[in-house]
Protein backbone atom coordinates (compact mmCIF):
# COMPACT_ATOMS: atom_id res chain seq x y z
CA UNK A 1 0.00 0.00 0.00
CA UNK A 2 1.33 3.26 -0.73
CA UNK A 3 -0.03 6.62 -0.75
CA UNK A 4 1.20 10.25 0.00
CA UNK A 5 -0.31 13.80 0.63
CA UNK A 6 1.40 17.50 0.50
CA UNK A 7 0.55 20.40 2.20
CA UNK A 8 1.90 23.92 1.79
CA UNK A 9 1.67 26.41 4.50
CA UNK A 10 2.72 30.27 4.76
CA UNK A 11 4.02 30.67 7.78
CA UNK A 12 5.31 34.29 8.66
CA UNK A 13 7.52 35.32 5.56
CA UNK A 14 8.21 31.55 4.72
CA UNK A 15 6.63 28.65 2.93
CA UNK A 16 7.17 25.41 4.01
CA UNK A 17 5.95 22.30 2.34
CA UNK A 18 5.72 19.03 3.65
CA UNK A 19 5.36 16.11 1.42
CA UNK A 20 3.79 13.33 3.65
CA UNK A 21 3.92 9.56 2.58
CA UNK A 22 3.24 5.86 4.26
CA UNK A 23 4.37 2.12 2.66
CA UNK A 24 3.13 -0.74 3.49
CA UNK A 25 4.97 -4.27 3.42
CA UNK A 26 4.44 -7.78 4.53
CA UNK A 27 7.24 -9.26 6.49
CA UNK A 28 7.68 -11.66 9.59
CA UNK A 29 10.73 -12.11 11.86
CA UNK A 30 10.51 -9.27 14.18
CA UNK A 31 8.77 -8.84 17.90
CA UNK A 32 6.31 -11.36 19.14
CA UNK A 33 2.43 -10.74 19.10
CA UNK A 34 1.75 -7.87 21.85
CA UNK A 35 5.06 -6.76 22.59
CA UNK A 36 7.27 -4.13 20.54
CA UNK A 37 10.66 -2.99 20.99
CA UNK A 38 12.51 0.01 20.10
CA UNK A 39 15.72 -1.11 16.90
CA UNK A 40 18.06 1.39 17.37
CA UNK A 41 20.35 -0.82 14.61
CA UNK A 42 17.56 -0.54 12.33
CA UNK A 43 17.13 3.51 12.30
CA UNK A 44 20.87 3.93 12.09
CA UNK A 45 20.85 1.19 8.80
CA UNK A 46 18.47 3.27 7.47
CA UNK A 47 19.82 6.60 7.91
CA UNK A 48 23.06 4.63 6.58
CA UNK A 49 21.49 4.25 3.20
CA UNK A 50 19.55 7.08 2.75
CA UNK A 51 22.94 9.09 2.98
CA UNK A 52 24.59 6.97 0.62
CA UNK A 53 21.62 7.40 -2.06
CA UNK A 54 21.85 10.88 -1.24
CA UNK A 55 25.63 11.34 -2.28
CA UNK A 56 24.73 9.40 -5.28
CA UNK A 57 22.29 12.53 -6.57
CA UNK A 58 24.62 15.15 -5.35
CA UNK A 59 22.09 16.08 -2.04
CA UNK A 60 24.56 16.63 1.17
CA UNK A 61 24.72 14.41 3.85
CA UNK A 62 22.05 14.13 6.81
CA UNK A 63 22.92 14.76 10.32
CA UNK A 64 21.28 12.89 13.26
CA UNK A 65 19.02 15.18 15.05
CA UNK A 66 17.93 13.97 18.27
CA UNK A 67 14.95 16.09 19.01
CA UNK A 68 13.65 14.58 15.14
CA UNK A 69 14.51 11.08 16.69
CA UNK A 70 12.58 11.64 19.88
CA UNK A 71 9.22 12.59 17.69
CA UNK A 72 9.91 9.67 15.19
CA UNK A 73 10.07 7.44 18.45
CA UNK A 74 6.88 8.84 19.86
CA UNK A 75 5.20 8.28 16.83
CA UNK A 76 6.65 4.88 15.79
CA UNK A 77 5.98 3.53 18.90
CA UNK A 78 1.93 4.93 18.77
CA UNK A 79 2.02 2.91 15.08
CA UNK A 80 3.24 -0.08 16.65
CA UNK A 81 0.39 0.23 18.80
CA UNK A 82 -2.16 1.29 17.01
CA UNK A 83 -1.43 -1.73 14.06
CA UNK A 84 -2.56 0.13 10.40
CA UNK A 85 -0.01 2.74 10.31
CA UNK A 86 -0.73 6.34 9.60
CA UNK A 87 1.14 9.75 10.28
CA UNK A 88 -1.60 11.13 13.00
CA UNK A 89 -3.25 9.14 15.11
CA UNK A 90 -6.43 10.75 16.96
CA UNK A 91 -5.27 12.97 19.72
CA UNK A 92 -2.09 12.97 18.26
CA UNK A 93 -0.44 16.77 17.74
CA UNK A 94 0.90 17.56 13.70
CA UNK A 95 4.40 16.50 12.58
CA UNK A 96 5.57 20.03 13.38
CA UNK A 97 4.12 20.08 16.97
CA UNK A 98 5.69 16.77 17.75
CA UNK A 99 8.98 17.68 16.70
CA UNK A 100 8.91 21.03 18.18
CA UNK A 101 7.78 19.72 21.27
CA UNK A 102 10.58 17.01 21.34
CA UNK A 103 13.27 19.86 20.77
CA UNK A 104 13.80 19.83 17.01
CA UNK A 105 14.27 23.08 15.27
CA UNK A 106 13.69 23.41 12.00
CA UNK A 107 11.51 25.83 9.11
CA UNK A 108 10.53 22.99 6.64
CA UNK A 109 9.32 19.15 7.94
CA UNK A 110 8.88 15.83 5.73
CA UNK A 111 7.90 12.51 7.17
CA UNK A 112 7.97 8.57 5.88
CA UNK A 113 6.05 5.93 7.18
CA UNK A 114 6.51 1.98 6.80
CA UNK A 115 6.07 -1.31 8.18
CA UNK A 116 8.34 -3.94 6.58
CA UNK A 117 10.36 -6.76 7.12
CA UNK A 118 14.30 -5.58 7.06
CA UNK A 119 15.34 -1.95 6.63
CA UNK A 120 16.88 -2.78 3.48
CA UNK A 121 13.08 -3.69 2.03
CA UNK A 122 11.97 -0.47 3.69
CA UNK A 123 14.58 1.88 2.17
CA UNK A 124 13.98 -0.04 -1.41
CA UNK A 125 9.98 1.23 -0.87
CA UNK A 126 10.73 4.76 -0.23
CA UNK A 127 13.07 4.72 -2.53
CA UNK A 128 10.29 2.81 -5.58
CA UNK A 129 7.78 5.45 -4.59
CA UNK A 130 7.78 8.89 -5.84
CA UNK A 131 6.72 10.91 -2.82
CA UNK A 132 9.43 8.84 -0.27
CA UNK A 133 12.02 8.85 -2.78
CA UNK A 134 11.62 12.90 -3.08
CA UNK A 135 11.59 13.46 0.86
CA UNK A 136 14.53 11.01 1.20
CA UNK A 137 16.57 12.83 -1.43
CA UNK A 138 15.04 15.99 -0.78
CA UNK A 139 18.80 18.72 -0.78
CA UNK A 140 16.97 21.05 1.25
CA UNK A 141 16.87 18.85 4.06
CA UNK A 142 19.89 18.32 6.19
CA UNK A 143 18.42 16.59 9.25
CA UNK A 144 16.77 13.62 10.10
CA UNK A 145 15.89 11.93 13.01
CA UNK A 146 14.31 7.94 12.42
CA UNK A 147 12.72 5.71 14.59
CA UNK A 148 12.06 1.21 14.47
CA UNK A 149 10.30 -0.33 16.61
CA UNK A 150 9.91 -4.71 15.96
CA UNK A 151 6.29 -5.58 16.64
CA UNK A 152 3.64 -7.81 15.80
CA UNK A 153 6.49 -10.16 14.09
CA UNK A 154 7.50 -6.44 11.64
CA UNK A 155 9.61 -3.52 12.08
CA UNK A 156 7.46 -0.36 11.97
CA UNK A 157 9.61 2.67 10.84
CA UNK A 158 9.28 6.77 11.10
CA UNK A 159 11.94 9.00 9.38
CA UNK A 160 11.83 12.63 10.11
CA UNK A 161 13.39 14.98 7.67
CA UNK A 162 14.17 18.56 8.35
CA UNK A 163 15.86 21.93 7.26
CA UNK A 164 17.43 22.67 10.56
CA UNK A 165 17.80 26.07 11.99
CA UNK A 166 20.62 27.47 14.74
CA UNK A 167 19.13 27.64 18.10
CA UNK A 168 19.79 32.00 18.79
CA UNK A 169 19.56 33.86 21.96
CA UNK A 170 18.20 37.51 21.96
CA UNK A 171 21.74 38.49 22.24
CA UNK A 172 23.13 36.56 19.63
CA UNK A 173 20.50 37.43 16.74
CA UNK A 174 20.68 41.02 17.66
CA UNK A 175 24.21 40.59 17.72
CA UNK A 176 24.37 39.16 14.27
CA UNK A 177 22.35 41.62 12.87
CA UNK A 178 23.95 44.61 14.42
CA UNK A 179 27.04 43.65 12.20
CA UNK A 180 25.11 43.26 8.91
CA UNK A 181 23.90 46.99 9.36
CA UNK A 182 27.54 48.09 10.73
CA UNK A 183 29.06 47.48 7.83
CA UNK A 184 26.97 50.00 5.73
CA UNK A 185 29.13 52.30 8.04
CA UNK A 186 26.39 53.16 9.99
CA UNK A 187 26.79 53.28 14.24
CA UNK A 188 25.17 50.64 16.28
CA UNK A 189 23.31 51.82 19.27
CA UNK A 190 23.99 49.99 22.88
CA UNK A 191 20.87 50.81 24.19
CA UNK A 192 17.95 47.95 22.58
CA UNK A 193 15.28 48.56 24.11
CA UNK A 194 12.99 50.89 22.20
CA UNK A 195 14.19 48.68 19.41
CA UNK A 196 12.80 45.68 21.41
CA UNK A 197 9.35 47.81 21.97
CA UNK A 198 9.32 48.42 18.35
CA UNK A 199 9.84 44.75 17.38
CA UNK A 200 6.68 43.47 19.68
CA UNK A 201 4.68 45.76 17.37
CA UNK A 202 2.67 45.06 14.40
CA UNK A 203 3.16 48.39 12.93
CA UNK A 204 4.13 52.44 13.83
CA UNK A 205 6.85 53.83 16.09
CA UNK A 206 7.81 52.81 19.67
CA UNK A 207 7.02 56.01 22.24
CA UNK A 208 9.71 58.30 22.06
CA UNK A 209 12.57 56.94 24.90
CA UNK A 210 14.96 59.96 24.28
CA UNK A 211 15.99 62.52 22.10
CA UNK A 212 16.67 60.71 19.06
CA UNK A 213 13.19 59.60 17.24
CA UNK A 214 13.87 56.95 13.93
CA UNK A 215 12.99 58.27 10.78
CA UNK A 216 12.64 54.41 9.38
CA UNK A 217 11.91 50.94 10.79
CA UNK A 218 12.48 48.12 9.53
CA UNK A 219 10.31 44.74 10.95
CA UNK A 220 11.10 41.18 9.32
CA UNK A 221 10.92 37.89 10.36
CA UNK A 222 13.01 34.39 9.26
CA UNK A 223 14.62 31.39 10.28
CA UNK A 224 18.01 32.67 9.56
CA UNK A 225 19.38 36.31 10.81
CA UNK A 226 22.14 35.65 7.62
CA UNK A 227 21.43 38.84 5.34
CA UNK A 228 19.03 42.05 5.70
CA UNK A 229 15.74 42.68 4.06
CA UNK A 230 16.34 44.41 0.39
CA UNK A 231 13.93 47.21 2.06
CA UNK A 232 16.48 47.75 4.47
CA UNK A 233 19.40 47.51 2.60
CA UNK A 234 18.80 49.95 0.20
CA UNK A 235 17.72 52.65 2.80
CA UNK A 236 21.09 52.11 3.97
CA UNK A 237 22.78 53.14 0.69
CA UNK A 238 21.44 56.17 0.40
CA UNK A 239 23.70 57.02 3.61
CA UNK A 240 21.12 58.91 4.96
CA UNK A 241 20.82 57.23 8.08
CA UNK A 242 24.02 57.60 10.66
CA UNK A 243 22.74 55.67 13.59
CA UNK A 244 21.06 52.51 14.32
CA UNK A 245 19.22 50.39 17.09
CA UNK A 246 18.74 46.48 16.56
CA UNK A 247 16.09 44.43 18.79
CA UNK A 248 14.53 41.41 18.67
CA UNK A 249 11.64 40.00 20.34
CA UNK A 250 9.35 36.42 20.02
CA UNK A 251 8.01 35.93 16.19
CA UNK A 252 4.31 36.31 15.53
CA UNK A 253 1.97 34.49 13.22
CA UNK A 254 4.16 31.23 13.17
CA UNK A 255 1.80 28.07 12.44
CA UNK A 256 3.03 24.82 14.24
CA UNK A 257 6.57 24.46 16.03
CA UNK A 258 8.63 26.15 13.10
CA UNK A 259 11.37 27.96 14.07
CA UNK A 260 11.88 31.87 13.40
CA UNK A 261 13.38 35.12 14.95
CA UNK A 262 11.60 38.59 14.82
CA UNK A 263 13.87 41.53 14.03
CA UNK A 264 13.34 45.29 14.31
CA UNK A 265 16.03 48.03 12.91
CA UNK A 266 15.90 51.39 13.72
CA UNK A 267 17.57 54.11 11.46
CA UNK A 268 17.93 57.43 12.67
Amino acid sequence: MLNRTMKRILCGNFLWVVVIGFAGLSGMGYGQQGTSSLVPDAAQKLMQLANQERAQTGAGPLQWDEGLAAAARDHCLRMAAEGPISHRYGGEDDLSTRAGNAGALFNFIEENVAIGSTPGIIHEAWMHSPGHRSNLLNPQVDRVGIAVVAARGVLYATADYARGVSALTQTQVETKVAGLVRASGVEILTDHAEAREACAADHGLPAVQGSLRPGFIMRWQDSGMDQLPAQLTEKLATRQYHRAAVGNCPAQGIEGAFTAYRVAVLLY
